[in-house]
Order: structure tokens, then sequence, then C-alpha cells
């Protein structure tokens, strides 16, 4: 049964991992999911450029996001979950790791996946209010370096 239908429950070990195994014959769709992660970054620019500052950073998460889960798919699994720093994480062991910097990058990220969009994750004021050009600017870059990372392990 598919995990996210039905009755299914988690056991202990996949409470603690977004990662599974996928068969053969599933088709492969990591080209898909990272032409769309290019497309969240460019909608991020594109917000920055706006003003739209919670929205370029949320788009960033995306980007990362999504590029993460095209190498996971590239790699033979399908990647659960939204935390991009675990998602690198829980890449293939035969996989070579993600620098640090990287997964640091992807925890500066995760940061973004809520607060960007719901004003109770915030004391008090809506999130476009929370966020400016300082926090959108790296937010590109820190998803830029993980897009390049994706793209360098799926070649």
């Amino acid at each position: 049964m598919h995990p996210r239908r039905g009755n299914w429950r988690p056991t202990p070990f996949q409470r603690r991992s977004y990662a599974c195994v996928y068969t053969e014959s599933m088709p492969n769709r990591s080209k898909d999911w990272f032409n769309q992660a290019l497309r969240d970054l460019e909608q991020a620019r594109d917000s920055l450029q706006a003003g739209r500052h919670e929205w370029a950073c949320f788009a960033a998460h995306q980007a990362a996001e999504k590029a993460v889960k095209a190498l996971h798919l590239r790699l033979g699994q399908e990647a659960w979950g939204h935390v991009i720093a675990q998602l690198l994480r829980e890449l293939p062991p035969e996989t070579p790791a993600p620098p640090k910097d990287l997964i640091e990058r992807a925890m500066v990220l995760d940061n973004f996946y809520i607060s960007t969009r719901y004003p109770n994750a915030h004391p008090d004021g809506a999130p476009f209010e929370h966020f400016g050009s300082l926090q959108s600017e790296q937010a590109l870059e820190h998803a830029g370096a993980i897009l390049e990372f994706a793209r360098s392990k799926m070649a």
C-alpha cells in the first residue's frame, strides 16, 4: 500500500527516514523534478526583484528541495519530506557525502519553509514584515549552491 494513503503507518525506522527505495518499474522523473527546481529558482529571483522577499525565500527553499529530490530519484530512491538538510543526509551511502557547508546552507533554507507563509510562525506581524533583501539574496545563493551540487551528481 502507498505510504501516504490508506491505513499505512510508519515503522520506527521509517519515522526517522525520509528516503525509501523504489522499484525499477517506476519511471525515472528526476529530470522533471530538476526542471521544476530551476523554474522555482527563477520564481525566487523574480520575487526578489519585486520585493516579495518572503516568497523569494520560500521559492528558494522549494527549488533546493526539488533539486535534492531529483537527485534521490536519479540515484534510485524516492525522497519524502521537506527538510532539505535531512534529505541531503539521506542520500544513498554509495554517493559521496554532501559537504558540511552544503548541509548548513540547507539548514538556513529549512527555516523558510513555514515562517515565510504563516503569521503564527512569528510573535506578531505578517510574514512579509519579517523578510528583506538580505534574507532573499542569501536564500538564492544557498539554493543555487544546492542545485549545482545536485546537477553535478546527476550528470
